[in-house]
């Protein structure tokens, strides 16, 4: 997962019971197997402050949701909150696939393509005969 970014920043509030995403992906960051793919990338936890004790707690001001900022390997920057249901997978999965469209469409431009690369409208709309495999006879034998 490290291997698409240059910095993760995951925010929370300890006394926030809907941190456990935010918690998990943070230990998934700091592993072993995570930091050898991208040693470069800069992992950091920020504790929010918890609001001030109020006479009603019913007055309390909400407590601000856990979310995890990334940056990307070009630069591009996003925040996912991680709210209530919100598993450290979920999360993780979210940051793969950005990953792997970035690194696609950086494929592409190294090849010169333009991105997004646009199909057109009549091949969209043709057959694709498939592959057939070869039966086991027709493969030549080592």
């Amino acid at each position: 997962m490290l291997k698409f970014l240059s910095k993760v920043v995951v925010e929370y509030c300890p006394l926030d019971p809907r941190k456990a995403a935010a918690v998990e992906l943070l230990a998934q960051c700091n592993g072993r197997k995570a930091k050898d793919s991208n040693p470069a990338c800069s992992v950091e936890l920020r504790r929010l402050p918890a609001p001030p004790p109020t006479e009603d707690p019913k007055s309390r001001p909400p407590l601000p949701p856990p979310r995890v900022l990334v940056t990307y390997l070009n630069g591009a920057e996003e925040a996912i909150v991680a709210a209530e249901g919100a598993t450290a997978q979920g999360i993780r999965d979210q940051i793969l696939a950005r990953g792997r469209l970035i690194d696609t469409e950086q494929m592409f431009r190294d090849g010169g393509e333009k991105w997004p690369v646009v199909i057109p409208e009549e091949e969209l709309g043709m057959s694709f005969p498939g592959i057939k495999p070869k039966k086991a006879e027709d493969k030549p034998q080592a």
